[in-house]
């Protein structure tokens, strides 16, 4: 029986471990040994020779696996909001795949990075043929999709463009986009921030690691800015290099172009072949986004339409960008749909 606030499941979730060769002897010492998890529809085992598509889930900077099963009060989780989606017959039934890319940084955004370790490659080349190998999928990048929040957002809208033969459709909940908004005011609070240790992050970095984590306001922008920088501007030995001189506010005009060509909305014109072959890309936000990212997601689906993308859909929503998991569920539909 379950407790008064859970949901007994019609599908069922089943967790694998994956053994990463491309992340062993990551920088950061990170574990290669990867928990994975597949939401497996309902009717799946009483139909074997039926085949599914499948939606790769990525979490938010700061996000692991296990928080799936975090729970609001009065709301589902988004694995029982998906698999009440199926069991209702509202969308077609797919696998849905919810895959780690944690760091000691707090995140990846699901990039190849010497600061990081090859998270991209982690998705594309080890979690898709894993999954492929055990699961009945439909084959193709037009059954495969790939969806997230945040920095899991991020992941979700470049994937496709840099492996569109894995990846057909895409859903991004208030993804980092639109890097002037939503990253230069966050560079201003960190140079006050960085005062109390003489604008050393890495002082910052050992003081957070030697106390409890986010007792100190600020821990967040600064965790942020360390990890980003690891992920978009390491130097090649895996030093993260800031995008802004820690002491005077100024732009490193160098660096920050390195985190300018991540921007999914200068991304979109260098990759428009890919994005074109797409089947289905879903973008929103919240009006009072406290990143600016609901703007960021329409600058993305604006370059997308520029360049010919048709199946665009963009909404705006209520809220800001936290207690956005209700988003989900719509958007795990639309994929479904267009994909299947």
């Amino acid at each position: 029986m379950p407790l008064p606030w859970e949901k007994e499941l019609a599908g069922r979730v089943e967790h694998h471990v994956v053994d990463s060769a491309v992340l062993k002897e990551n920088p950061l010492g990170d574990p290669h040994e990867r928990p994975l998890r597949v939401y497996v529809p309902p009717g799946y085992d009483e139909q074997p020779e039926r085949s599914y598509p499948s939606v790769y889930v990525l979490q938010g900077y700061t996000g692991h696996l296990s928080m799936w099963d975090n729970r609001s009060a009065f709301r589902l989780t988004f694995v029982e909001a998906a698999d009440e989606l199926f069991a209702r017959g509202e969308a077609p039934p797919c696998l849905v795949v919810f895959v780690d890319a944690w760091t000691a940084y707090g995140g990846s955004q699901f990039v190849d990075s010497p600061g990081t370790g090859r998270y991209h490659s982690y998705l594309c080349e080890e979690v898709v043929p894993f999954v492929d190998a055990r699961y009945r999928t439909m084959d193709g990048p037009a059954h495969r999709g790939v969806s997230g929040k945040s920095s899991g957002g991020f992941g979700a809208m470049i994937t496709p463009m840099l492996r569109p033969d894995l990846f057909g459709g895409l859903a991004s909940h208030a993804g980092d986009s639109l890097y002037e908004y939503c990253y230069i005011p966050e560079f201003a609070k960190a140079v006050r921030l960085l005062r109390d240790y003489d604008g050393s992050i890495d002082a910052w970095w050992d003081d957070f690691t030697h106390r409890v984590a986010f007792t100190k306001p600020g821990d967040d922008t600064l965790l942020m800015m360390l990890g980003v920088a690891a992920c978009f501007s390491a130097v090649p030995e895996g030093t993260p290099v800031l995008p802004f001189d820690p002491i005077d506010g100024r732009l490193r005009e160098d660096v920050w172009a390195k985190w300018l060509a991540w921007d999914p909305v200068r991304m979109v014109p260098h990759h428009s072949e890919a994005l074109c072959g797409l089947r289905a890309v879903w973008l929103d936000g919240g009006k009072s986004d406290e990143w600016y990212l609901e703007i960021g997601a329409r600058a993305v689906a604006d370059a997308m339409r520029e360049v010919g993308v048709r199946d665009v859909r963009f909404e705006l929503f209520d809220g800001g960008h936290g207690r956005i998991e209700y988003r989900y569920p719509a958007a795990l539909a639309f994929l479904a749909e267009r994909l299947s």
